[in-house]
């Protein structure tokens, strides 16, 4: 089964994260599809000289590919807000039907609030696991035929009403 990784992919930092996430998903017998590794990054190639356009609109195409192909979705919602590509990428799945997860490790809200966007929060119906063990235990879940809302705040897919997985998980 393959999992798309979107996550911001822009300091150090991200990166490392983002490999330890995969790590993760893979030590779960997971396939991944991490857009670093995988599809590689603007920025070096448009640095060495490669045209800019053409680097975007490749990257753009193949990570679009990538989440039509991929058969479970992660958000990595790390930030003061979430990167706005895996945003879109998150969309492109939700829209296919694919099973979306979120990790969220920084307790920083927009505006203060419990929650995330509306858009986002209920889009992410495999639920919002706020720690690499949380993420583990509802992918490992999920992937034995079992409840996927296995944290104090989660959703997921066991009734059809949808739940806010930030917000106390209680039906809308």
């Amino acid at each position: 089964m393959r999992v798309y990784i979107a996550a911001p992919l822009f300091s150090q930092a991200e990166k490392e994260f983002n490999l330890t996430v995969d790590r993760v998903l893979r030590n779960l017998g997971l396939d991944t599809y991490l857009p670093q590794r995988d599809a590689g990054e603007a920025a070096p190639l448009i640095r060495a000289g490669a045209d800019e356009h053409t680097v975007r609109a490749r990257l753009f195409t193949a990570d679009c590919t990538a989440v039509g192909d991929c058969e479970l979705f992660l958000l990595v919602l790390d930030g003061r807000v979430p990167d706005e590509g895996a945003c879109f990428e998150l969309g492109l799945a939700y829209a296919a039907g694919k099973t979306c997860f979120g990790l969220q490790t920084d307790s920083r809200r927009f505006g203060g609030t419990d929650s995330n966007n509306l858009m986002i929060d209920y889009a992410l119906g495999g639920g919002i696991s706020h720690s690499l063990d949380e993420l583990t235990a509802t992918l490992a879940a999920h992937l034995h035929g079992g409840r996927t809302d296995t944290t104090a705040g989660g959703s997921g897919p066991a009734d059809s009403e949808p739940r806010t997985p930030t917000a106390g998980g209680q039906p809308a």
